[in-house]
């Protein structure tokens, strides 16, 4: 029988910063029906807290739901560990999903695509994020005997996947984002590895190779592969290995994808071989799993974790402890999206276990991240959290049963799902018997078959205060923009520390650490500048060679960006991925800085102070244009249509005997700077039509500009008011017939803004993430 649970009143007051509550505010805290929070943060971590212990009832005769829901409170608002979003935001809701990452199988049949493209939506309308192999999809041009027809291929339908994420938001509160992912020996790898070359296609979408053993071998002896049609199973061609690692390398360079994974790696510490192979991971490669598999996340804050400047490794343990049984807990209460999900997940009881923080530790430890002492403290944390996770769960075994799939396991045979191998220690971490734990699983099972994965924690270590998972930082600090366009420099606490010890911080030195977020040209001592490094003034080797410090003690994959300065060369990247594989890393992903962002276009002289171009424009001359003026009498049409925001737009096109001369845009029932924003923009489109530009350029600009918020209309994807204004145009002129104007064609930009704030954001982790308010795209 559950015990009453504690009232809100009793739970003590949690600690947050502005920052992290206003984040809250924006995406946790649950809303009322009209949109407005209904309730603290205080009662969220409670609501989250008492929702999870309820799954003690199902172990114990006579479970204290009440002392273990203080415990788990007690656990996140001292913002030690905190588990994954949709936990968060879910956990003691109606809605009940609270699991982050899937993976759904698409077969070579049209019911299969459908079908995941149905369950797609279902679960990121719930908060999760999903991946898929398109590998079993014959390739294009292949033939269709029921129909007689010809095949299309995977890119083609992973168009039909991202044009069903475009218009779903995840309870409103999250994007949603996928994993597409393509063997090396599928015959449409070509195409696959450029299907995002052109920016905007496929935005839905981060894409991985799935690379094997034998291509890698191919690879290093300069040999042809065999590329397998996966209906007849049999060869279908022949590529050179070189030449496609090449144009892997040279696509990763041009835009950060694809990524990797190394499948057979992969596979080779597959826990439960007996049920099946994996073909594919979550968006951000971190979390492998089997098909209708879903796994849950949550990290631990290793800020928290150095005390006096050594790592507390009791208090690690301790935490380690609590998270293993909160995280067992979720999986119990969870409400699936679907029963395959749920059967494929009781099954196995995947947790997973990760870190935020480990760039705040090297600094409170004195240790530079680019150094051999970093590898050691992340070899030493990872390995006590890998041991001491898989020890609390053969506890929660012995009371709660092992994960179902035990027998045929790895484990059952002795073996453990870890690469290990030889690593250097930090001074003072404990010593472990792995081969003991081993046998002891053997003998009383594991209730996880999986235990540790490093995700990406954009919003959860924005909500810790700390630095995001395993990657350095990005800056030592930064202007904040606030309401009412206030802006203040925020610094890294530790950093800030140092300076007031040394009796040198000044709020001059801040700012001009602020203006490039690194101490590259600021005057300071030689041991501070080698101790606080961001992440572009790491070397690429660096980065690879602490994700695989990491990766030794993962039973799943590590989520990591490979950074390169903008002028990284090809070869440079070529040999980060040789180097994550000679390593052991099971994927790896780049981004070379700025490789994703238009340059910037200016008309005029565009000359500086010293009378040169400015850095980074094209100047182009410019004919002064005067627009003719607006005729007496017009003709068009007045469309509305519906936008994802839940307003409606009225488009008004009207043409004189020249051709277009003007666009009236009329937002329903809104007013302010929505209105005004839109009639700008109507004056602007009108202006430049009776300027004589041609109106395929005005399409050009306006269509396929991208908003938070998509919609549908007359069965095809609106991305924006501004798409949506060029469609409507599109459609006018061809409809009219007195223009000849061809369709566009366009490219969407990455965009280098944050979508809640406005500020840069920044791309790590996999994922897009932003330093000022919190916003991530995937997590």
């Amino acid at each position: 029988m559950v015990t009453s649970v504690k009232p809100v009143e009793r739970f003590p007051e949690p600690n947050l910063n502005e920052n992290a509550i206003a984040l809250l505010q924006r995406r946790y805290l649950r809303k009322d029906e009209n949109g407005e929070v209904a309730e603290t943060p205080k009662e969220m971590f409670v609501r989250v807290a008492q929702a999870v212990a309820q799954a003690e009832a199902e172990y114990d005769l006579a479970p204290d739901v009440d002392a273990v829901a203080e415990q788990f409170y007690e656990l996140m608002v001292s913002l030690d560990f905190l588990p994954n979003s949709p936990t968060l935001m879910n956990a003691g809701t109606g809605l009940g999903q609270l699991s982050a990452c899937f993976v759904l199988p698409v077969d070579d049949d049209m019911a299969s695509i459908f079908e995941a493209v149905k369950n797609t939506a279902l679960i990121h309308q719930s908060g999760g994020g999903t991946g898929f192999s398109f590998s079993r999809l014959r390739p294009a041009g292949d033939v269709v005997r029921s129909t007689g027809g010809i095949a299309s291929g995977p890119v083609s339908f992973m168009k039909v996947f991202d044009a069903a994420t475009d218009v779903i938001k995840q309870g409103g509160r999250r994007r949603g984002a996928n994993m597409g992912v393509l063997r090396v020996d599928h015959p449409d790898i070509l195409e696959f590895i450029d299907c995002k070359e052109e920016e905007g296609i496929l935005a839905n979408f981060n894409i991985s190779v799935a690379v094997t053993e034998e291509f890698m071998r191919a690879v290093e002896r300069g040999e042809k592969y065999a590329l397998i049609n996966p209906r007849t199973k049999k060869p279908s061609g022949y590529l050179n290995a070189r030449d496609v690692f090449q144009r892997i390398v040279q696509a990763a360079w041009r835009n950060g994808e694809p990524g990797v994974v190394f499948i057979d790696r992969m596979n080779q510490y597959n826990p439960t071989p007996q049920l099946g192979q994996y073909e594919s991971t979550n968006p951000c490669g971190e979390q492998v799993l089997l098909p209708n598999e879903s796994c849950n996340l949550g990290s631990i804050n290793l800020k928290h974790m150095v005390k006096d400047g050594k790592i507390d490794w009791g208090r690690l343990r301790e935490v380690v402890y609590a998270a293993v049984r909160f995280l067992d807990d979720v999986i119990t209460v969870n409400r699936f999206p679907l029963p395959a999900i749920e059967e494929a997940t009781l099954r196995t009881r995947k947790i997973g276990l990760g870190v935020m923080g480990f760039a705040d530790m090297l600094f409170l430890l004195g240790v530079p991240y680019n150094s051999e002492s970093a590898e050691a403290v992340a070899h030493s944390v990872m390995e006590a959290i890998a041991y001491w996770s898989k020890e609390a769960s053969v506890e929660l075994a012995t009371r709660r049963g092992s994960f179902p799939a035990f027998r045929g396991s790895i484990y059952e045979a002795g073996r453990l799902p870890l690469p290990r191998g030889d690593w250097s220690r930090w001074d003072g971490s404990p010593a472990f018997d792995w081969d003991g734990l081993a046998r002891v699983i053997q003998q009383r099972g594991i209730r996880n078959a999986t235990t540790t994965t490093i995700a990406p924690t954009g919003s959860i270590s924005f909500l810790a205060g700390c630095s995001s998972g395993i990657e350095p930082v990005f800056a030592l600090a930064f202007t904040r923009h606030v309401l009412d366009n206030q802006e203040f420099i925020e610094i890294n606490p530790t950093f800030e520390a140092a300076l007031r010890e040394r009796g040198i911080y000044s709020e001059e030195l801040v700012r001009r650490v602020a203006a490039s977020g690194s101490l590259r040209e600021v005057e300071i001592a030689e041991d501070l500048r080698r101790l606080f490094v961001t992440a572009h003034e790491i070397a690429p080797e660096w980065h690879v060679r602490i994700q695989a410090a990491f990766q030794r003690f993962t039973d799943n994959a590590v989520s990591k960006t490979i950074n390169f300065p903008n002028e990284a060369t090809v070869e440079d990247v070529a040999t980060a991925f040789r180097l994550a594989y000679a390593l052991g890393c099971k994927g790896i992903t780049v981004y070379r800085d700025g490789s994703r962002r238009s340059q910037v276009l200016t008309k005029g002289t565009g000359k500086g102070k010293a009378g040169q171009a400015r850095e980074g424009t094209t100047v182009v001359s410019a004919d002064r244009r005067a627009p003719r003026p607006r005729p007496a009498i017009t003709r068009g049409t007045t469309e509305r249509v519906a936008l994802g925001c839940g307003r409606k737009l009225y488009i008004t096109i009207n043409e004189d005997e020249l051709g277009l001369c003007e666009v009236f845009l009329l937002m329903g029932k809104s007013g302010g700077c929505t209105a005004s924003q839109s009639e700008a923009i109507g004056r602007l489109i009108s202006l430049a039509l009776r300027s004589g530009i041609d109106v395929e350029a005005v399409i050009k600009q306006l269509k396929g500009i991208r908003c938070p918020s998509p919609a549908w209309h007359n069965g095809k994807v609106t991305l924006s008011c501004a798409d949506a204004i060029a469609k409507a145009i599109e459609r006018y002129v061809g409809s009219a017939g007195t223009l000849d104007v061809k369709a566009a064609s366009w490219t969407v930009d990455f965009s280098p803004e944050c979508p809640e704030c406005g500020s840069i954001v920044q791309f790590k982790e996999g994922c897009v993430t932003c330093p000022n308010c919190g916003y991530s795209q995937c997590s």
